[in-house]
């Protein structure tokens, strides 16, 4: 091969380099445009939310609303802790009730975990505005799953505008989830007392 003069170098430079270049301002430029685009695109955004101004106390009070649950604990922890927080609740609505009475439930299975449903019956007399503002106040609990069964009782002899202060009787059924104990197999407890009788 012969070797190449200053012009011919010069020729395979300027080629090599357009070779490069045309690609790249081809492909090049539609990827400035796009990414100039997506630029644009989150300033607008940013501009929009930072329009939007948060007022604390609504943010506050959207908070409120948000039922607070806890995870539920074995059935003698569980039962306790959700009849001392009904009972809180009754009295700080003023509803005098009789003694709180455990209901057993069925059990159900969610992936994989056994839960148990654990309800408490409860009756009482109270007015109907206390009532409604322990209704109200009862998504506190963070051990309530639901009210099963609300039923209010009245004298209905008596006009709506008599009735107005005088106390109803309510019968309340409320239910909280419990988790149900690991089943052990049967063989399980065969191999634990042949370990113990071995000793």
């Amino acid at each position: 091969m012969k070797k190449l003069n200053q012009q011919e170098k010069r020729m395979v430079v300027i080629g090599a380099v357009l070779i490069v270049a045309i690609p790249v301002f081809t492909y090049g430029t539609t990827g400035m445009g796009r990414w100039s685009k997506s630029r644009s695109d989150l300033a607008a955004a940013r501009q929009k939310l930072a329009g939007l101004e948060t007022d604390e106390t609504r943010q506050a009070g959207l908070i409120a609303l948000v039922p607070v649950f806890e995870d539920p604990q074995p059935e003698e922890k569980q039962k306790f802790l959700f009849r001392d927080k009904l009972h809180e609740q009754l009295k700080k609505a003023g509803i005098n009730t009789e003694p709180l009475q455990f209901v057993p439930g069925k059990k159900t299975t969610v992936a994989g975990v056994a839960y148990k449903a654990l309800r408490i019956k409860c009756r009482g007399k109270c007015k109907f505005e206390q009532m409604l503002d322990f209704l109200a106040n009862l998504k506190e609990n963070p051990y309530l799953i639901g009210v099963e069964e609300l039923r209010i009782q009245c004298d209905a002899k008596e006009p709506a505008e008599k009735r107005k202060d005088k106390e109803v009787q309510i019968d309340l059924v409320v239910s909280t989830f419990v988790r149900d104990a690991p089943e052990r197999p049967a063989g399980a407890n065969l191999s634990k007392n042949a370990d113990q009788n071995s000793r």
